[in-house]
């Protein structure tokens, strides 16, 4: 196969710091090549300058697309490509989403500056390719704006718009982050399917080759068909995918397949007392058919009928689908959303009873990380800021020193160092800022925190760090977990219990080890198999 897209020798600097260094790199026509690595490891940056991306960083080295260079071409011509010969599907789509317009004109917008659709063709493309990524209900959900849709949910809407051009080469930063194992399956043979496919355009005989960066080991062993290992900016090994997890060279090679989720839970011993308690809780949503004015309102069940108790020191997994009402239940949990029906009751009172300063109280004793860390942290405050805003709230008694110790010590312990206080989150890579996240958490010590998704944006080895480090807390402060998640290994190796959503119903519940073994419900059988 020749060579579609080369690097030669790509080297990025920011403030005289080297980010990536002396990167030398080729995708054949057709090939599918994952570029895997722990965050910070220059991945995504390398991913960002074939686009030409990187604003503010200095680049030197070669770039070439089909023999056409790309570092010294004008940006009329650069914007051409984009969308159309390269796509990429971002690691964030809240970020990359414009949240001023429905994921059906944002993804037709690129069919008509490309391909010139417009009218009924270019509607019924945008549903055809929505349904291709596994949306459920595209006919309703392409005049969605992106906050009415779950995190897995926009990332379907961003692999769509990335496929609409069928373009020469794809650059897929994390595809399958915010998806469940279902939908991750059924995107994975979407995207080998529409790889493998050989079709005639503009001349050319091309097949699409793809280019994956991610930190699902098990998806580049199904998927890729080489791969290149990223360290600290430096290439470390380039080898095919058999080989690689057959017999890595490289120490960091091997730590990195080394890096499994283990189970780290310790036995209730039957004296925890209920923390957290929900009964019968609903929620519905209205939506409109169309953008009209008086355009019809539908009525969507997201949680129906659902009950679950959370004890001190214990861990309770919900997983499902995207869209099947985990994280909406979280919020009702959290007193962030008003129940249509039901009852959250907190200490053995009613969310509704706690008012004034019981409120605030509250509102420490109840934490969540949230799946998106970049859309949750404010880019405008310092990691300093945002990391001590819990405690200047609800320990005003600590003095500027302790406080300032007190950050310090919380982003050591989720893997962070102190020279990134006075840095803003666009600086950081995903995992970064989910650390981040956790840590702002755990400042003003909670006696019950929602994981969601706490490691969806994390490398496996820096999973694995956190999964013990959340363990670890757990049992020195007694902590209570909800832990919301798509990946059944971080739920076997964390959760007490889990919860089995669908449709906003639990479908099945019990200890975890029981529902993973054992699993009673077709439904769980389905999640179980598209994770093994």
């Amino acid at each position: 196969m020749s060579a579609l897209l080369e690097i030669e020798g790509l080297t990025l600097r920011a403030d005289g710091t080297r980010l990536v260094d002396d990167l030398t790199l080729s995708v054949a026509a057709g090939e599918r090549v994952a570029l895997v690595g722990e965050s910070g490891s220059g991945k995504t940056l390398t991913a960002l300058s074939i686009l030409r991306l990187t604003s503010g960083i200095e680049v030197s080295g070669s770039i070439r697309l089909a023999g056409r260079e790309l570092t010294t071409l004008p940006e009329a011509q650069m914007r051409d490509i984009r969308g159309r010969d390269v796509a990429m599907i971002f690691q964030e789509p809240m970020a990359a989403l414009n949240p001023l317009y429905t994921i059906g004109n944002q993804i037709a917008e690129t069919l008509a500056l490309h391909e010139g659709l417009r009218g009924k063709a270019l509607q019924e493309r945008v549903i055809a390719l929505l349904t291709g990524t596994g949306l459920r209900d595209p006919e309703q959900r392409v005049n969605s704006y992106p906050h009415q849709l779950s995190g897995g949910q926009r990332q379907r809407a961003m692999i769509a718009m990335a496929m609409a051009c069928s373009p020469r080469l794809l650059i897929a930063d994390e595809p399958t982050t915010a998806l469940d194992v279902t939908i991750r399956a059924r995107i994975v043979a979407r995207l080998l399917d529409l790889q493998q496919r050989t079709i005639q355009e503009r001349g050319i005989e091309r097949g699409m080759a793809v280019l994956l960066i991610t930190h699902d080991l098990p998806l580049v062993k199904r998927f890729a068909q080489r791969v290149a290992v990223l360290e600290h900016g430096r290439l470390v090994e380039v080898a095919s995918t058999e080989q690689l997890f057959a017999a890595p060279e490289h120490p960091y090679t091997r730590r990195l397949l080394q890096s499994v989720p283990v189970r780290n839970v310790r036995p209730l011993d039957g004296t925890e007392n209920v923390v957290l308690e929900a009964k019968g809780i609903q929620v519905q949503f209205q939506q409109r058919t169309s953008k009209r004015l008086f355009a019809r309102r539908i009525s969507t069940h997201a949680v129906q009928d659902v009950g679950f108790s959370v004890r001190s020191r214990e861990t309770v997994g919900i997983v499902g689908e995207s869209g099947s009402g985990k994280s909406t239940l979280a919020l009702v949990a959290l007193g962030l959303l008003r129940p249509g029906a039901g009852e959250v009751r907190f200490g053995g009172l009613p969310l509704s009873a706690y008012r004034g300063a019981q409120r605030r109280q509250l509102r420490a004793r109840l934490q969540i990380v949230f799946q998106d860390p970049f859309g949750s942290l404010s880019p405008r405050r310092t990691i300093a800021q945002i990391v001590g805003e819990g405690l200047a709230l609800h320990r005003p008694d600590l003095s500027e020193t302790q406080r300032y110790d007190r950050i310090v010590s919380v982003l050591t312990e989720v893997g962070l160092t102190h020279d990134c206080l006075h840095r803003y989150p666009h600086e950081f890579s995903g995992g970064q800022r989910q650390r981040i996240a956790i840590a702002r958490s755990l400042i003003v010590e909670p006696q019950l925190i929602v994981l969601d998704e706490p490691t969806s944006a994390l490398d496996i080895s820096i999973q694995k760090q956190v999964l013990e480090l959340l363990a670890e807390l757990q049992r020195k402060y007694g902590l209570s977990y909800v832990l919301i998640t798509h990946d059944l290994a971080v739920v076997r190796a964390m959760a007490h219990r889990v919860l089995v959503m669908k449709d906003g119903r639990i479908v099945e519940g019990g200890d975890t080890l029981d529902v993973m073994e054992r699993p009673t419900h077709d439904y769980t059988r389905q999640l179980v198999g598209a994770s093994q």
